[in-house]
């Protein structure tokens, strides 16, 4: 027993240990240490209290309000020594020189303190001794009762009885008593059976029962109710229906008065209740004490100067906005008595009042500001009937004649024959407004619409809009040739009344010429302002880029304009002519297209483009044999050119006169051999299966021209066609010796090595290839698919990883990356891309076919347009969007045409189609629908 007995049990407690302070049993302190607690509602001691005053709380209120309020400034209160016993100035702002002051005061006070600390210590410590002797607390006087308790056995402890509700069961659980109706049925039954017994249950009388002081149960002391109807008479029945009729009209007048509000209205309707507080939300945004805080101010601003209009109206629009209309009305009512002259305020009073009323105000405001033009128009629109409009502004019109905006609105009411005599009137009375004098010539006849134009030209001699309008007016009657010497007649007149040429305004009004259909006149403004303000040396630069700004605004006769003058100044320039001959194959005809090529080539025999274009356009009309004779005119102008003779070659090629291309391609070979003509030669033989001739032509232009890869690739592809893999093969490699940088041959080597299954021969290739070419795109994708399609595609994961960091900026990469993640990353992987090339068509097309994929066809559709938009050239977009539309929309065949005439040339599928030697005569809208069928909706 001794060795399982603790080591501490007997010996003394450690100095400071006080028992249960470890786990938290301390003492504990009652209410009578601390004073007796009193309830908020307790009645105070004084009996004769006022009301207000009688109750514990209360008396806190007052005491806390009293402590709130601003300090006691009597004499009383004050002290020569230590002043007023608050601070003085606690309620203005504590500022950096008082946070100064108060800590010099504190380090005076803090010094001043430490020189009796000691000895005001000891004296409040001996202090709160004798007041504990006093009065100690509940734990003391219990102190010498919990020592005794450590003599308590375990059975004695257990033997105390807990503490339990001493009340009986009925009060400790009250049962609320149940007030059960009378039913009809038990009057009917008590009145035939002729019993005069009202009291149903002593109990129910102590409730409120229906024990009356008068026979018969239900009469009542009050005058009216016994009334015939409720007793029948002479039976001495009740009529049951009566009552109930009776009851029913008793409750409805209670719920009636239980929704009563606050105007004394008894009727709440339910349907439109909701509507109703709907209406009485406040539609401010601001705080309520902001609105408390603008009223004060505005009410001081209106005190201090009651002559300011806009404090008024502040303040009128305060209160509609709060949605106290009434109020505003009010003010505003106010305000026009206090600003009789100011016109805001009566407009505001105006627009606040409701119809009839806002009638009388704007009268009233006439009668005081009769000049007022504002006033005048509030009024007319005021009116419903047209009749009465007109009668406003015709009175308006006697006081404030000068008015021009008075007159038009006047003019706007009226028919065409009455606006003609109200404008000649207008015009005598403003005859410095232009916009009068407009509208009266366009309604005037053309004989008469000239003199009124003459006399605004003497009135107004600096405005333009009156000569252009003259000039419109001629071509409008037929006189073209009138319309140059009218504008020519302006620019004078107006630079000799001192009026600048603005020439950017004057471009703007032949533009507005143009849109309104006045082609002479938008083409001689053209002519006499272009060349105005502008340097020498700047003219064909800021010239085109007005020209680009006109098709911008679709003003085409302004920008054809622009063309036909910068022409005139620059005849031997190929770049104005080239721009000028694909605005008009843009924007113009056909006729229009050819009769400026021939002015073209005729000024730059040497440009070969423009030649080509005249024949290309004579081609596509199907005249072969125009187009013929301009390229052999182009032939005298350009004896050895190479584009030439290679679009000569095309046009009988791709008219089925293939004996006449052989002999100008071995006329070409002969006077201008080049690597494109020989490249030609051999496709010719190609594609009409004269295979053993293109062998031959590639072996001879291989002689002269070996470091051109594209005849090492049909080289090998000829052999791959004979399927010879071994010469195939000997073809690329020599390629690829000759020309190492040529990444088709390198894809196309290594293609060749995975087609006959030497899939570690290919993957050596590509690397091989890499080395030689670092940081191309096009490499990297191809090994990357080679692992996919090989089924690697942890391998290809990878592969793509190195390639990305490569090529952080290639769109090619990025976007096949986004289809090699599982579906949930493709978005996050797409946003990257997007980072990294915004603005890549190959990114583009890759958010447009994912956005696809999850059947988003309206966001697929709006990035198909931004792709083709950004990169019209590449083919596999075309291709694409044309499926898409296909399956998902009703646009396929606008995609078509858009496409035509994008004449695409590259892109992955595209080419793969395009190129291949059984399409060579297809049209681009054909090879659009091949690669479409191609594409597999696998993404």
């Amino acid at each position: 027993m001794n060795k399982k007995k603790k080591p501490f049990l007997g010996m003394p407690a450690p100095l400071g240990y006080v028992p249960g302070l470890g786990r938290g049993a301390t003492g504990f302190t009652t209410r009578s240490d601390i004073g007796p607690a009193r309830d908020a509602n307790d009645p105070v001691d004084d009996r004769h209290a006022p009301p207000g005053k009688r109750t514990v709380g209360d008396q806190m209120k007052k005491n806390q309000a009293a402590d709130d309020d601003d300090e006691d400034l009597n004499d009383t209160n004050y002290d020569e020594f230590n002043g007023y016993a608050g601070s003085l100035f606690s309620s203005g702002p504590y500022e950096k020189d008082d946070e100064e002051a108060d800590a010099i005061y504190a380090a005076l006070d803090k010094r001043m303190d430490e020189r009796r600390k000691e000895r005001r210590e000891q004296r409040e410590k001996e202090e709160i001794e004798k007041y504990r002797m006093e009065r100690p607390k509940i734990q003391q006087q219990f102190s010498d009762l919990k020592r005794k308790l450590a003599e308590v056995t375990e059975e004695e402890w257990l033997s105390i009885p807990e503490v339990g509700d001493a009340r009986n069961k009925r009060q400790r659980n009250p049962r609320y008593e149940k007030l059960t109706p009378v039913p009809d049925s038990f009057f009917a039954k008590h009145l035939q059976t002729g019993e005069n017994h009202t009291s149903v249950d002593p109990r129910q009388t102590q409730f409120g029962g229906l024990n009356t002081p008068y026979p018969g149960g239900l009469n009542t002391p009050y005058p009216g109710g016994m009334t015939p109807g409720l007793m029948t008479p002479g039976t001495g029945e009740l009529d049951m229906r009566k009552i109930g009729q009776a009851r029913n009209t008793l409750m409805d007048m209670r719920l009636s008065q239980v929704s009563d509000s606050v105007s004394g209205q008894t009727v709440v309707d339910p349907k439109g209740y909701l509507t109703d507080l709907n209406s009485m939300i406040p539609t401010h945004g601001g705080d309520i004490n902001d609105i408390k805080k603008a009223r004060l101010l505005l009410k001081s601003v209106r005190e201090t100067n009651p002559h300011h209009p806009p404090a008024w109206i502040a303040s009128a629009r305060l209160e509609e906005v709060t949605g106290k209309l009434q109020v505003a009305r009010n003010l505003i009512m106010k305000g026009t008595e206090m600003c009789p002259k100011s016109e805001d305020v009566w407009l505001e009073a105006a627009r606040l009042q409701p119809g009839d009323t806002a009638k009388a105000v704007v009268a009233q405001a006439v009668r005081h500001l009769p000049q007022s033009v504002r006033i005048y128009i509030r009024a007319a629109e005021l009116e419903t009937d047209i009749r009465a409009k007109k009668r406003v502004l015709r009175k308006a019109l006697e006081h404030v004649p000068n008015s021009v905006r008075l007159w038009k609105a006047a003019v706007e009411l009226e028919e065409p024959e009455d606006a003609r005599i109200m404008l000649s009137r207008a015009v005598e009375c403003c005859p410095t407004s232009v916009e009068l004098w407009l509208a009266l010539a366009r309604l005037e006849t053309y004989e008469n619409a000239r003199k009124v134009l003459n006399k605004a030209r003497e009135n107004i001699p600096t405005d333009r809009h009156i000569w252009i309008t003259a000039a419109k007016l001629e071509e409008a009657n037929g006189n073209t040739q009138m319309v140059e010497k009218i504008i020519d007649r302006a620019i004078t007149s107006l630079r000799a009344n001192g009026v600048e040429i603005n020439r950017e305004q004057w471009i703007q009004d032949a533009e507005e010429c143009d849109r309104a259909g006045s082609v002479a006149t938008c083409q001689a403004v053209m002519r006499a302002v272009i060349g105005i303000g502008i340097e020498e040396e700047d003219r064909k630069h800021t010239w085109m880029e007005d020209a680009d700004s006109c098709v911008a605004h679709n003003a085409l006769e302004c920008a054809r304009a622009i063309y036909a003058y910068a022409l005139q100044v620059f005849p031997s320039k190929k770049s104005v002519w080239l721009r000028a001959a694909y605005f008009e194959k843009n924007h113009g005809t056909r006729e229009s297209l050819e009769a400026l090529l021939q002015r073209a080539v005729a000024h730059c025999p040497k440009a070969e483009v423009l030649w080509l274009m005249g024949a290309k356009s004579k081609w596509l009309a199907g005249d072969v044999p125009a187009a013929r004779s301009i390229l052999a005119l182009a032939f005298q102008a350009n004896p050895n050119s190479e584009e030439i003779w290679l679009a000569a070659v095309k046009l009988e090629s791709e008219n089925d006169e293939y004996e006449r291309a052989r002999r100008l391609l071995a006329k070409a070979r002969s006077s201008a051999p080049t690597a494109r003509v020989f490249m030609k030669s051999v496709k010719l033989e190609w594609v009409q299966d004269n295979i053993r001739a293109a062998q031959d032509l590639c072996e001879e232009a291989l002689r002269h021209y070996e470091d051109f890869p594209k005849l090492w690739m049909m080289k090998g592809q000829i052999e791959e066609q004979k399927e010879m893999m071994e010469k195939a093969r000997e073809a690329y490699n020599q390629g690829l010796k000759k020309c190492p940088h040529s990444t088709p041959l390198w894809l196309l080597l290594s293609r060749l090595e995975e087609k006959i299954g030497q899939l570690t021969r290919a993957r050596a290739i590509l690397e091989k290839s890499r080395l030689k070419n670092p940081k191309n795109p096009g490499l990297w994708l191809e090994s990357v698919r080679l692992e996919y399609r090989a089924g690697l595609k942890n391998i290809a994961n990878t592969l793509m990883a190195k390639a990305l960091q490569e090529c952080p900026n290639s769109g090619i990469l990025w976007s096949e990356a986004i289809f090699l993640e599982a579906r949930p990353q493709r978005r996050t992987k797409s946003v990257d891309a997007l980072k990294k090339c915004e603005h890549d068509p190959h990114v583009l097309l890759a958010v447009a076919k994912l956005f696809w994929s999850q059947r988003k066809i309206t966001k697929a559709r709006e990035w198909f347009h931004r792709t083709v938009k950004i990169d019209s050239d590449l083919g596999d977009a075309w291709a694409f969007f044309y499926k898409f539309e296909l399956q998902h929309g009703t646009e396929q065949e606008e995609v078509r045409k858009r496409c035509e005439s994008a004449e695409p040339r590259h892109g992955e599928l595209w080419c793969a189609v395009s190129k291949d030697i059984a399409n060579w005569q297809k049209k681009i809208g054909d090879i659009l629908r091949l690669v479409a069928g191609r594409i597999k909706n696998t993404f």
